[in-house]
């Protein structure tokens, strides 16, 4: 039971790395501006699934936001349309910061069961040497 606490935590840490890709992606394409008769930057989502048949986590797949985003009236930008609307992401920043911080922690988590379950491993095979 003791050697899956690695491989288990392995998986957690894998899940949380792409949970912090994809908020990573949001936050960098944020503020990323498109015509109107183009689809919005659409802020992902990973989407966690228990393993069947295996112990851990894996990721399942992704979803993602509204491809229409939001309308903002900039007239004096490039891309702006006869009316004046550029296309921005629908991603709301401090949703994305929440979801930083419960990624980052969730990885912190799991990188300390793995270091953890090492120090534990190092043990009994030091009393196996004794």
């Amino acid at each position: 039971m003791t050697f899956d606490a690695i491989g288990i935590a392995g998986t957690g840490l894998t899940v949380h790395r792409k949970w912090l890709d994809a908020v990573a992606d949001n936050l960098a394409n944020a503020n990323n501006a498109t015509a109107t008769d183009g689809a919005a930057f659409q802020e992902r989502f990973v989407l966690a699934q228990e393993g069947e048949g295996t112990s851990g986590v894996y990721v399942a797949g992704a979803e993602f936001g509204d491809e229409e985003g939001r309308l903002v009236h900039q007239p004096d930008h490039p891309l702006a349309d006869e009316d004046g609307y550029v296309r921005y992401p629908d991603i709301d920043m401090s949703a994305q910061m929440g979801y930083l911080i419960m990624a980052q922690r969730g990885y912190q988590a799991n990188a300390a069961v793995v270091d953890r379950a090492k120090t534990t491993y190092e043990a009994a095979l030091q009393i196996g040497r004794n």
